[in-house]
């Protein structure tokens, strides 16, 4: 039997997913800080995927794990959306494409 290491945060129904194909996994349930631990590693993950292929389907992951974080520290969606906006309504969002290039001190 081969057996291949992954050691990484999944989302909830690969287990489900791999016994289906006939194979077989040993799986743990993460809590507190490991998990947190593990959710900022596949933030990373799915950020490079993303930085690779540049797909929707990507950036739909990203989006899944930082869901995944909001609720693992205790934050709501509403709460997240309410600072985007409060900081867009200060300094702007990207939307006028702005390179800052130099700042010159008088």
């Amino acid at each position: 039997m081969r057996t291949k290491t992954y050691n990484k945060l999944v989302r909830d129904r690969i287990p489900e997913i791999i016994e289906a194909g006939g194979k077989t996994c040993k799986t743990e349930i993460l809590s507190g800080e490991r998990y947190l631990e593990m959710l900022d590693m596949k933030m990373n993950e799915e950020l490079a995927e993303y930085q690779e292929s540049k797909s929707l389907e990507e950036l739909a992951d990203l989006l899944e794990v930082m869901r995944a974080v909001v609720n693992a520290r205790g934050w709501t969606l509403e709460e997240l959306e309410r600072v985007r906006a409060d900081k867009a309504a200060k300094r702007g969002g990207f939307e006028k494409k702005i390179l800052l290039k130099e700042v010159m001190e008088n």
